[in-house]
C-alpha cells in the first residue's frame, strides 16, 4: 500500500490564526443571534415591553377638532410610555383605508391627521385620545397603545348618512366601508410587534373600548330608534376582534348645540341617549360619561371647542380605570 503524502499549501501559524478567527465569529454569533430571533431560547433578551390597548372609535368628535394651539403645556409634547396607532380615515369603498404605523402619542394626531404604512403627517388639531392616553398611563401606571379609527359623520344604520357607515353587511361599491377600515386598522396594529421601534417584541394585551358616536344616526327617526342594537351588535363584533369577550366600554353622551329642541340639529338625539344609557344598564362591563355643561361649540355647530376633548378623555380613562379594578 502506498504512502500518501500530505502536502499543505499553508504553514502551521497560518492555520492556527485561521482557527482563531473562526472561533471569535462563532462566539459572537452565539452572544447577538438571540436578540435577533423571536423564538430565541434568552427571555431576558428577547422580551420587549407590555402595554395595554385600548381602542378608540366614534365619528367626528373621536376623531377631534381641538386646537394643539391651546394645549396646556403638559400636553405640548410627546406623551411617556404611551404610543398611539391611527388608521387613515376615508369614506366607505376607499382602499386606503386603516393604514398607519405606530408613533409616540402627542397632539396632531385630530382630524386632517393622514397616515400610510411609512409615514403619519400630523394635523394641528387633537382629539380625547391625547389626555386619554396621559391620564390612562398615570392611573394604572402602565404603558398604554391606543388604536384609533374614527370616521367623521359616519353612522351605524346604512343609508343614515353620506359619510360612510359602519353596517356590517355593507355591499355598495366596493363592499369596504368603515367597519372594514376599522378591522384593517386592528389588523395593521397588531402585526407589528415591536411598537415603540426598541428591536424587541411587545406584548400588546386588549384592555378596553372608548367609543364618541352616534350623531349621524340621531338625525332621522328610524335610525335612531335602531341605534341601541346597532351599538350592541358593533360593541360585541369589536370585542371578537380583539379575542377577548367583554371588554371594559365606556361611551360618551353625544351633545347638540340646539340648547331647545326647535333649535337642535339632531330631532332625534333623545333617542340616541337613550340607547346609549340602555346599553350601558345592560352591560355590567360599561360606563356612561357626559361632558360638563354648558358645552361649547365651534362656529360650525357640531364640533367641540378645545377643552371638552381634554375633559372627554380625562373622563374616558377614570371610568376605564375604574372598570378595571373593579
Amino acid at each position: 500500500m502506498k504512502r500518501m503524502n500530505l502536502k499543505f499549501k499553508y504553514s502551521l501559524p497560518a492555520l492556527l490564526a485561521a482557527c482563531a478567527v473562526l472561533l471569535l465569529v462563532l462566539s459572537s454569533w452565539q452572544i447577538l443571534s438571540p436578540s435577533s430571533r423571536v423564538n430565541g431560547s434568552s427571555d431576558a433578551i428577547t422580551k420587549g415591553s407590555e402595554f395595554k390597548v385600548y381602542f378608540a372609535g366614534g365619528q367626528s368628535n373621536m376623531d377631534g377638532y381641538g386646537y394643539t394651539k391651546e394645549l396646556p403645556e403638559a400636553l405640548k409634547g410627546t406623551i411617556e410610555d404611551t404610543y398611539i396607532f391611527n388608521g387613515n380615515q376615508v369614506p366607505d369603498d376607499d382602499e386606503t383605508g386603516g393604514l398607519g404605523m405606530w408613533m409616540p402619542l402627542s397632539s396632531g394626531f385630530g382630524t386632517a391627521c393622514r397616515s400610510s404604512m411609512e409615514e403619519v403627517q400630523l394635523s394641528d388639531r387633537f382629539g380625547p385620545e391625547l389626555s386619554f392616553g396621559y391620564h390612562m398611563a398615570k392611573l394604572s401606571g402602565e404603558k398604554v397603545a391606543i388604536i384609533k379609527y374614527a370616521r367623521g359623520g359616519s353612522s351605524l344604520a346604512a343609508n343614515a348618512s353620506g359619510f360612510g357607515t359602519w353596517d356590517m353587511d355593507y355591499k355598495d361599491g366596493k363592499g369596504i366601508n368603515q367597519w372594514d377600515n376599522f378591522q384593517k386598522t386592528v389588523h395593521n396594529a397588531l402585526a407589528d410587534t415591536d411598537i415603540d421601534g426598541d428591536g424587541l417584541v411587545d406584548k400588546l394585551i386588549p384592555a378596553g373600548i372608548i367609543w364618541m358616536q352616534g350623531e349621524s344616526d340621531a338625525i332621522m327617526d328610524w335610525s335612531a330608534k335602531e341605534y341601541e342594537s346597532n351599538l350592541t351588535n358593533l360593541i360585541d363584533k369589536i370585542n371578537g376582534t380583539f379575542g377577548v369577550e367583554d371588554l371594559p366600554v365606556v361611551i360618551c353622551r353625544i351633545e347638540d348645540f340646539g340648547q331647545k329642541k326647535e333649535d337642535r340639529l339632531m330631532p332625534y338625539i333623545e333617542t340616541v341617549w337613550e340607547a346609549q344609557e340602555a346599553y350601558v344598564r345592560k352591560h355590567e362591563n360599561a360606563a356612561y360619561i357626559k361632558l360638563d355643561p354648558p358645552v361649547e361649540f365651534l362656529q360650525d355647530r357640531w364640533h367641540y371647542k378645545s377643552n371638552h376633548y381634554l375633559e372627554m378623555g380625562e373622563k374616558f380613562a377614570q371610568a376605564i380605570h375604574s372598570l378595571s379594578i373593579k
